[in-house]
């Protein structure tokens, strides 16, 4: 290896799996490694992972000079409320903000209904007179004198981080600033979150919810990322970690410690740069990304090769389906729905004889029965195994001996025995539930995003993606599905290619005629400057792109539409051509604009983010070549659920241009792709694979 060659390491720690990608340049793989996430020490995972491919390279880990980590050790700690106990302190009259909420159910007539856990009981959240009024004048002055009842609570009750949530402290942050240098000089070293910090927007139950959840995670990811950072110092690391954010973009340790909200959902973020670089690589225009892990299923849309964002998302919802079942969160995100759906997901038959798959997962501790490892309940990844999906000898690499013996007794015993069906009919029973309810979760996620299915590219990736695409692809309508090289550690792949960057929404009103051009350049360039310190702290050199947006609406609605602003002063003349990009943006969205009706701006946001390299077209493949199977292996088929021989393919044995029929079976390393009867695979001039739905007549389109 040529020692001037840069070289970067991702490590993508997940839920069942942890992802090892060792790149040198651009883009050339050296190695990949799946090994099972240490649940108790997910630094030991990951340190196994690193080793491995660090070796198999010949280097050593003080040659890499690019480290970028994702974790679900925050999503986890929220959805399993493993973090700190904490209080929270607002405006005194607001002490009940969280149990109030947005004044209604979730679910008008369910008599059962089960409130979200917003993680703060009434006994822990107290308050402190001040006042500041929407424009962030001063209304009531921060009362110094009840700090010290204030501390004698929040000792009381035990709190070991606080959230602090004063009202509008977004306008003005004078009064947080003060609490928490009052509560530190009594109280040293606790952590304290403050909203204008973490979410500083107007919506005060999202803005308290977002800071509860940063400061409830806080101790734990500070005390990680240190833990995690020290340990691969020991091993000889000495460039900086960069940690994937939920946006798509990387920040520094440091910076993620003090807002480890944003690292919620920072995987499959990874999974969504990826998917939308092979877009951009095969002119997709329009992209169902599908991302399949051991423990959860993520599916994004991705239009123009940019995927689809949002700025609010909720963590643990009651019903996983009904929206405001859950706990709000406002921080910049790639928007995608994610449902227990993984290789790991636990089948089960309940009272009424309904088979279930997930969400509870078998994790990789016990995991999958056929595993080994401890665990007896019957697993997608067991169904697969029994279906003959899963060549046993080439699975994770070698690594685990698969027991098909102990994935059909599980299948047998709590399923079957209950549906009177054989261990395959059981399996073939968990895999139809399994894909139905991810096709379901897309179509769904569609719908609600105001776009159709039928035309779009799939793009397959994860550990199980490329297994189960062509199923849920035939079920969701999708007729192509592209499949990367690497695809079992796709979103590790993905970190590679996310800029440096930092995002910052705040809250502002104006009307637009009374817009005063002066007035929000300064506080953009404000916002700006905050942004680039955050960037260049992990990417001290090169070009930085500018973002600047609006979030406008008609006076009198709810929700706003994001509008892009010029990267320069804003002047008067902006203003008319403000007006009319927001008219065209809602015509499109609406059908028609509303005229004489006045224009709102609530929020003003800038993204600051290194350069992102152009992805090239991929290459043609010098023609088409049939290949046929050396090797046969027998499967239950997905259309007509009878035993057939599928072709077995090595996919390294593959090369641009060959092309196969289902059923077949591609192996590599990390996962395998079933080519489905009714499909037919290309190679195309990257190595990705192209998977395409004969047509009704069972011809090649």
């Amino acid at each position: 290896m040529n020692t001037t060659t840069r070289l970067r390491l991702a490590v993508d720690i997940g839920g069942t799996f942890t992802d090892t990608v060792l790149v040198a340049g651009a883009d050339q793989v050296l190695g990949t490694t799946k090994t099972l996430t240490t649940h108790d020490d997910p630094t030991t995972g990951a340190m196994a992972g690193a080793r491995e491919v660090i070796a198999s390279a010949g280097v050593s880990l003080s040659d890499v000079t690019g480290f970028i980590h994702g974790t679900t050790l925050a999503t986890n700690a929220l959805i399993e409320r493993r973090g700190a106990r904490i209080a929270s302190i607002t405006t005194q009259g607001f002490r009940d903000i969280l149990e109030i909420a947005y004044e209604r159910r979730y679910s008008q007539y369910d008599i059962d209904l089960e409130k979200p856990d917003l993680i703060v009981p009434r006994a822990r959240c107290f308050t402190v007179p001040e006042r500041m009024s929407v424009h962030g004048r001063v209304v009531e002055p921060l009362d110094e004198a009840a700090m010290d009842d204030l501390v004698g609570a929040l000792d009381a009750c035990g709190a070991e981080a606080i959230s602090v949530c004063l009202l509008h402290a977004y306008a003005n942050p004078d009064h947080e600033l003060r609490l928490r240098q009052l509560l530190l000089e009594r109280r040293p070293g606790i952590a304290i979150s403050l909203s204008h910090e973490v979410s500083p927007e107007a919506r005060e139950f999202e803005r308290a919810c977002t800071t509860v959840a940063n400061a409830y995670i806080q101790p734990l990811m500070s005390t990680y990322l240190a833990s995690f950072a020290t340990a691969f110092a020991a091993e000889g690391l000495t460039c900086p970690i960069l940690m994937m954010t939920a946006g798509g973009g990387m920040t520094t340790l440091e910076t993620a410690a003090r807002f480890p909200v944003r690292l919620i959902e920072s995987g499959p973020a990874g999974g969504a740069i990826l998917a939308a670089r092979l877009a951009a690589s095969q002119d997709a225009g329009r992209v169902l990304s599908f991302d399949m892990g051991g423990t959860t299923a993520k599916l994004c849309l991705i239009d123009d090769h940019r995927p689809q964002t949002s700025r609010r998302f909720e963590i643990s919802r009651a019903d996983r389906f009904i929206k405001g079942s859950g706990m709000p969160v406002r921080i910049p995100v790639v928007e995608m729905i994610e449902i227990g759906a993984g290789g790991g997901s636990i089948a089960s038959v309940d009272r009424l004889g309904r088979l279930s798959v997930g969400p509870q997962s078998a994790g990789s501790e016990p995991g999958p029965a056929a595993f080994g490892k401890g665990g007896t309940e019957p697993t997608v990844t067991d169904a697969d195994i029994v279906l003959g999906l899963i060549e046993p000898g080439s699975f994770a690499e070698g690594r685990l001996k698969v027991d098909v013996a102990a994935a059909q007794t599980a299948l047998e015993v709590t399923v079957g025995g209950l549906l009177d069906l054989d261990a395959s009919g059981a399996a073939e029973g968990v895999s139809q539930i399994v894909d139905e309810s991810m096709a379901s979760a897309a179509r769904m996620h569609a719908v609600e995003s105001g776009k159709d299915l039928g035309e779009r590219t799939m793009i397959a990736f994860g550990g199980n993606g490329p297994l189960h695409a062509t199923r849920v692809a035939r079920r969701a309508g999708v007729r192509r599905i592209l499949v990367p090289c690497d695809p079992g550690v796709g979103s590790a792949l993905g970190f590679l290619h996310a800029p440096v960057s930092f995002e910052i929404v705040r809250s502002h009103y104006t009307t637009l005629d009374g817009l005063d051009p002066g007035e929000i350049s300064g506080l953009l360039d404000g916002l700006i400057e905050t942004a680039e310190t955050a960037v260049r702290a992990g990417a001290p050199d090169g070009a930085l792109r500018r973002e600047r947006k609006a979030f406008m609406r008609y006076h009198g609605q709810g929700h706003e539409i994001e509008i892009a602003l010029p990267d320069r002063p804003m002047t008067a003349h902006d203003i008319a051509d403000l007006r009319q990009a927001f008219e065209t943006e809602y015509r499109r969205q609406f059908s028609r604009a509303v005229p004489g009706m006045t224009i709102e701006i609530l929020n003003w946001s800038v993204r600051v983010s290194t350069d992102e390299v152009a992805q090239a077209p991929t290459p043609r493949a010098a023609g088409t070549r049939e290949v046929k199977p050396g090797l046969t292996r027998p499967i239950t088929c997905d259309v007509t659920c009878m035993t057939v021989d599928a072709g077995l393919f090595q996919r390294s044995d593959l090369s641009p241009g060959d092309r196969l029929t289902g059923p077949a079976l591609i192996v590599e390393p990390q996962t395998t792709t079933l080519v489905s009867s009714d499909f037919f695979a290309d190679v195309l001039g990257d190595g990705s694979l192209s998977l395409t739905r004969l047509n009704g007549k069972g011809a090649r389109p």
